[in-house]
């Protein structure tokens, strides 16, 4: 993927991100909403900095091809099973 399709991939999270925030007063500042799961979808609440991670910015692009950045929950929602999203942040959060 190409310079300008992550940057743009990156520009609409973080539209979407504004707009979510707007309704969602319990998500803390520089941080957003996801949902995770194949089946049932978990909340949680990463910092906004995982947007510039390479592994992180993979996950955004599964997911965008998945859901085309419309999403069942109302909220960012990622493609992953919940197991190997907790591994790929805990090892963005030691990095």
């Amino acid at each position: 993927m190409g310079i300008c399709r992550m940057q743009s991939l990156v520009a609409n999270v973080k539209q979407m991100i504004k707009l979510n925030n707007k309704q969602q007063t319990d998500v803390p500042k520089g941080h957003l909403a996801v949902y995770v799961g194949e089946i049932q979808k978990k909340r949680f609440v990463v910092p906004l900095s995982y947007l510039n991670q390479p592994l992180f910015q993979d996950l955004l692009r599964r997911s965008e091809e998945e859901y085309d950045f419309v999403y069942p929950t109302g909220g960012l929602t990622i493609p992953c099973h919940e197991e190997a999203f907790v591994k790929l942040t805990a090892s963005l959060h030691n990095a």
